[in-house]
């Protein structure tokens, strides 16, 4: 009896090796044609620019600041500020901790109770429409959970930073400048690109 399954065993083993295999060899017979002439135009600025504009950008975004505001020893930079054809708007930069401490994000996770399970993170931000009289929350999934940044270990270490982003309804497409804001930090106006 223990024959028969381990010989079963064995072919499923087998079989699955096999698969693998075909899998790999597919998937690299969608190679070019002309030995190193991909590798060459994969490498080439024009075609990072066809085959990748959105990975181009956020390279291109982050040497950009759209705003920067402080509150004590931490600085909130905004690097992008992007309206995607989905219906929303995300947002990202980095945060600084200046100080000599820990800085922990608690409150910038907001004052919602379902907020709980998003510990210290971005869940807080607000994008505000002050022409259109609109504040738009940062977006949740099924579960709450922020489509956020949340921070590893609750905030970010004496003297350290740390990429974030948040995701926004997005307003009307006439609609670009519109005020970021987190926790008690002052309000940052942003303009609002196309994605």
């Amino acid at each position: 009896m223990d024959l028969r399954h381990t010989m079963k065993g064995r072919r499923g083993m087998a079989a699955v090796a096999i698969s693998t295999g075909l899998l790999l060899t597919v998937a690299g017979c969608g190679g070019g044609d002309g030995g190193d002439k991909p590798k060459a135009a994969s490498s080439s600025p024009r075609s990072g620019a066809e085959g990748g504009a959105k990975q181009a950008s956020p390279t291109a975004s982050q040497d950009q600041v759209l705003a920067e505001v402080k509150g004590g020893d931490v600085t909130l930079t905004i690097t992008s500020a992007v309206r995607d054809q989905g219906g929303f708007v995300t947002v990202s930069g980095k945060v600084t901790n200046g100080g000599g401490q820990f800085w922990v994000a608690a409150n910038w996770r907001g004052d919602e109770r379902e907020l709980s399970r998003n510990g210290a993170s971005m869940a807080g931000a607000a994008l505000t429409d002050s022409k259109g009289k609109k504040k738009y929350l940062v977006l949740r999934d099924t579960q709450g959970r922020c489509l956020c940044t949340k921070f590893d270990g609750g905030g970010v270490d004496a003297g350290q930073s740390a990429d974030w982003f948040a995701q926004f309804p997005a307003p009307p497409a006439g609609t670009s400048a519109v005020d970021f804001q987190v926790g008690s930090m002052p309000p940052a106006s942003i303009d609002i690109s196309e994605g």
